[in-house]
């Protein structure tokens, strides 16, 4: 093949797949053989940067399938009573969480807005304290009154109290109605053991980490990015 044949089919492959996953994949070959065609490459990623941010999507999505369907039910199903939204929801978002932070609280208005336009919508939380002992001891708290249906009480306790310490965790146990002392028990045991296994299979970076659908969101990734993916969620099923 000539240079400006295989000059003419790239630029009618990237022509004929511009800002998708095929596309990139049949730039970043290009790139590896140099030349005239990773000055292509070298345009192409510049003019539409968001190739780069689609492939690396759908490769992670790629990556992550295998364990969300083996684990969809241990994922999307609370302990105790720590969820929020629809009983009888159409899709579920799971986030991994620390009271210690500031992500994670930054999040709360999102969420909050979500599950108040969302009328299907559930949100399961789920502990992941990575921040300290003060986390693990806020978690466990938190785990304790979710066994009593208290959960929601005492996470927007905590998280109005400040960040966790022993007295704000004594002025949110107070406030939700749950007691003060830490709990321990095989159940917490287990549920806090499962969640690090769950987290560490789907590459958590940190907190928060959110699952929708067939999705794994990394951050404090925001209202678009989280009414996006609920969105495909829902329209996978139809």
């Amino acid at each position: 093949m000539s240079e400006a044949k295989g000059r003419s089919g790239l630029v009618t492959l990237l022509a004929g797949a511009a800002g998708g996953a095929i596309a990139t994949v049949a730039l970043a070959v290009a790139a590896v053989q140099g030349g005239w065609a990773g000055q292509i490459v070298r345009k192409a990623m510049l003019e539409n940067p968001t190739i780069l941010v689609e492939t690396a999507d759908a490769l992670r999505e790629n990556q992550f399938a295998p364990v969300l369907a083996a684990n969809r039910a241990a994922l999307e199903t609370p302990f105790g009573s720590s969820w929020q939204g629809a009983k009888d929801s159409d899709v579920t978002l799971v986030e991994f969480y620390d009271y210690a932070c500031g992500y994670c609280k930054a999040s709360l208005p999102v969420i909050a807005r979500l599950v108040k336009e969302d009328p299907k919508l559930k949100v399961v939380y789920r502990e992941f304290p990575i921040l300290g002992p003060e986390s693990e001891v806020a978690a466990r708290m938190a785990l304790g009154a979710s066994q009593s249906g208290r959960f929601m009480a005492f996470h927007d306790a905590l998280y109005a109290a400040g960040r966790p310490s022993q007295p704000t965790l004594a002025k949110a146990a107070a406030a939700a109605g749950v007691p003060a002392a830490v709990p321990s028990s095989p159940e917490i045991d287990g549920e806090l053991r499962k969640n690090f296994q769950l987290a560490q299979q789907l590459g958590a970076t940190g907190t928060p980490l959110f699952i929708v659908g067939d999705k794994v969101l990394n951050g404090a990734v925001g209202y678009d990015a989280l009414k996006k993916a609920i969105a495909d969620a829902r329209a996978a099923k139809d």
